[in-house]
């Protein structure tokens, strides 16, 4: 069984926009990340990324984790290295 998902923006039926309101905000969010790192889009993408744009979005990715995440919630939800727990 795959350890990845993207079923949100599978699901997802509302408009995307961003700045009408929070709740929009982070569903258009969560819809264009999923839609990002769909497997087509990164294998087009990143080979045509400059050095300096693959280190400013690796950075900011994982500049965003560190802020967001705890050391536990990294390794469980973005690594998924560890159980969840009651696994």
């Amino acid at each position: 069984m795959a350890n990845h998902t993207h079923t949100f923006v599978e699901g997802h039926t509302g408009m995307l926009c961003f700045g009408a309101s929070r709740p929009q905000d982070e569903a258009t969010l969560m819809c264009c990340l999923q839609k990002f790192s769909d497997d087509a889009v990164i294998k087009a993408l990143v080979p045509r990324l400059s050095d300096e744009d693959c280190a400013l979005l690796f950075n900011m990715i994982t500049g965003v984790l560190k802020k967001y995440f705890s050391e536990d919630e990294y390794h469980r939800l973005f690594l998924k290295d560890t159980p969840a727990p009651g696994e």
